[in-house]
């Protein structure tokens, strides 16, 4: 099975994620997603495979957020918000062939395992 990880190493959820797929004898392939960035288009496909908004995926709490007045952004500003600025983008987002999640908590990757 082909496991995706969008990580961040200095988030706890992405590494209790990560060792959850690593437990279940998987090898990952890891996703620097802050070094680089998913596109627009991309966010808009996990959004829509995993079931989710815009507003789902944003990290609505970081500072940046509100120095972009983020808080009545529409879906489509908020993908180009999160494209533009990736540390919007709540971590850890696991994709497979069974599905795709943001692991929050990271026990949600079994689900898709």
């Amino acid at each position: 099975m082909t496991v995706v990880i969008w990580h961040n190493p200095a988030c706890s959820n992405s590494r209790g994620a990560l060792k959850l797929v690593r437990d279940a004898g998987l090898d990952p392939q890891i996703v620097d997603y802050l070094a680089v960035p998913p596109d627009a288009a991309t966010l808009r496909q996990v959004l829509a495979d995993a079931g989710l908004q815009a507003s789902g995926l944003v990290r609505s709490k970081e500072r940046l957020y509100a120095e972009l007045g983020l808080a009545d952004a529409g879906e489509d500003a908020l993908v180009e918000a999160m494209a533009a600025h990736p540390q919007l983008i709540n971590r850890p987002v696991v994709i497979t062939s069974k599905g795709t999640r943001l692991c929050r908590p990271p026990e949600r990757v079994l689900e898709i395992l």
